[in-house]
């Protein structure tokens, strides 16, 4: 059964979630054109029932708005569908092609499903690739929930 982000991660992390502001997250953006860049220290936020990721500076901020949802074991699998980017002034809407965010509520690492790779306690993983051709990938852990 698949649901909204923020109500299934809301649910799972809230009674075991220690907020901490460490900002523990590493982006990487490819542009189409080949052009790379890295954003250490980003912000992840689960809050008004949506996925926020910032830049340690706060200039770039892009919003996972909605995404269908499915527990998987101990861990969340989702399909984002919906994404806004907001960065010097402007807001853009970001059409995704492909994507999928998995995140791990407990506190403890989890095994990645069909994987020998680990999602750390309070983890997220995020992969998605925009109808633009510019791919996001995350890795961290969750700094703050707010429902």
């Amino acid at each position: 059964m698949r649901s909204v982000l923020a109500a299934v991660v809301a649910a799972c992390i809230a009674v075991t979630f220690p907020v901490t502001a460490r900002a523990a997250g590493t982006a990487l953006v490819e542009q189409p054109d080949g052009t790379i860049k890295v954003y250490k220290d980003v912000h992840i936020a689960i809050r008004d029932e949506e996925m926020v990721l910032t830049t340690s500076d706060g200039i770039g901020t892009l919003v996972i708005g909605k995404a269908a949802c499915t527990k998987v074991g101990p861990l969340i699998d989702c399909i984002p569908y919906d994404a806004t980017l907001y960065q010097n002034g402007w807001k853009d809407r970001v059409m995704l092609k492909s994507g999928t965010v998995w995140l791990n509520p407990t506190a403890d690492p989890q095994p990645l499903s069909h994987s020998s790779a680990k999602i750390a306690a309070h983890g997220v993983l995020l992969s998605v690739t925009s109808k633009h051709g510019t791919y996001v990938s995350l890795t961290g852990t969750i700094d703050e929930v707010n429902r």
